[in-house]
């Protein structure tokens, strides 16, 4: 092959890679510019939707750690039905199985037992522990009630401590009434033994019921607890029992409304220093000349409803744990419209996997009250007037009525146990 035609043949390659390669550009040109228009496109969609926006009423507050200052965390509403989104965890639902256990809760009350001691409804629902009388009263008379064992969902064990420690019986008495009455129920009926429990309940707000009961230990480990003691300390198991809110009713006084602007007290607490964090509120703060704090409790029946007014003037009812297992304080300070703190480590609130109750109280850490003043204090005045709006939408589930009505206390404490009963298989 002579020269020039070998050059000639080198020129015909060069210019096929050429082209080659000019189609490679081509080709990766085009699948450049079609990923950046996919990408424009995916990115614009995202944004062709209106942002939701933020509800001013769906701030809450989060329990302050270490900090000298509250953790604050704003909440963006989904834009549906704030009045009830600010309340619940899942407003949807909490409507829908509210509804669903209106129409199919049923509850078989075990007819067996001595009427002296057992599941007699006291003649006037008053005191400490009215919770428990206005539950049993309402439970009989309620349409929830069944008398075919075999349409119900739950069985409730009447069983009244509080009613055995009025007659003087002491604790371990208490324990053997108790323990046989159970006995004998699982050898009359054949359905305590399909669970082994599980699908029964009984309810107590009486601090000796607690101890009474917790001296038969299957009954406490199987069946549901209804209590006024949400202490983990007693031990409470927040999956399986349920707190009992103990409300002092009838109330002295009526409901707080909107009256932000006569609260114009930071903090108030009266009461007795018998538990560790309530002798260090009264230690740290009793002098105080912003935080009305005093260890001597409030007569309730004081000259001119000294006590009451306190919830009334205050913007923050401070709520520490005591010695018992039950208070009332929480349940006033909702009443009269004081935004509740909850001072505790281990307290499962009521109606807590149905409330969202950093959105009308504020919660914290028994190591917050050092800085407790302080942290009250950085509570923004709209943000007070927020937890204080969605404070007086929560009064009515605080609240006992005879006969029960919608969304009262009696029937939060059946939604509590409707939500229960689904989780027990046969």
């Amino acid at each position: 092959m002579t020269a020039g035609k070998l050059y000639q043949k080198l020129q015909q390659q060069q210019q096929v890679l050429q082209s080659m390669c000019s189609l490679k550009g081509s080709l990766l040109t085009l699948a450049i510019l079609t990923l950046i228009s996919f990408t424009y496109l995916s990115f614009n969609s995202l944004h062709s939707s209106p942002p939701p926006s933020i509800s001013a009423s769906s701030v809450s507050l989060l329990p302050a750690t270490e900090t000298t200052t509250k953790t604050v965390v704003v909440d963006v509403g989904d834009g549906e039905n704030d009045e009830i989104s600010d309340l619940y965890h899942s407003p949807r639902v909490f409507k829908l199985n509210y509804e669903e256990m209106e129409q199919n809760f049923k509850i078989y009350i075990y007819p067996d037992g001595d009427p002296n001691t057992f599941y007699q409804t006291p003649r006037k629902l008053t005191g400490k522990y009215a919770s428990e009388g206005y539950f049993f009263q309402n439970i009989r008379e309620s349409r929830f009630r069944t008398l075919d064992p075999d349409q119900a969902h739950l069985f409730f064990i009447p069983i009244s401590c509080h009613k055995m420690r009025g007659k003087g019986t002491s604790y371990e008495n208490m324990t053997v009434i108790v323990e046989n009455y159970v006995e004998s129920l699982i050898a009359k009926y054949p359905y305590w033994n399909r669970t082994l429990g599980a699908d029964h309940f009984f309810v107590t707000c009486h601090d000796v019921g607690v101890r009474a009961t917790e001296g038969v230990p299957f009954l406490i480990k199987n069946a549901i607890r209804v209590v006024c003691s949400p202490s983990y300390d007693v031990g409470f198991i927040p999956h399986k029992d349920v707190a009992l809110p103990q409300v002092l009713q009838p109330f002295a006084l009526p409901a707080g409304g909107n009256d932000v602007e006569n609260r114009t007290t930071l903090g108030f607490w009266a009461g007795h220093r018998n538990s560790r964090i309530r002798v260090i509120l009264a230690r740290v703060w009793e002098n105080d000349t912003e935080l009305d704090i005093s260890s001597n409790r409030i007569n309730r029946a004081t000259g001119h409803l000294v006590y009451q007014k306190r919830f009334y003037g205050t913007k923050f009812c401070i709520c520490p744990g005591g010695s018992q297992v039950n208070s009332a304080r929480i349940a006033d300070s909702i009443h009269y419209g004081c935004v509740p703190v909850i001072l505790s480590n281990y307290y499962d609130l009521p109606f807590n996997d149905i409330l969202d109750w950093h959105k009308f109280s504020v919660i914290l850490k028994e190591q917050d009250v050092y800085q407790l003043k302080q942290i009250l204090k950085d509570i923004p005045d709209n943000q007070f007037v927020l937890l204080h709006k969605n404070l007086i939408k929560v009064q009515k589930h605080f609240q006992w009525n005879s006969p029960p009505i919608k969304n009262d206390a009696f029937h939060m404490v059946m939604y509590d146990l409707w939500l229960r009963h689904h989780v027990i298989k046969y």
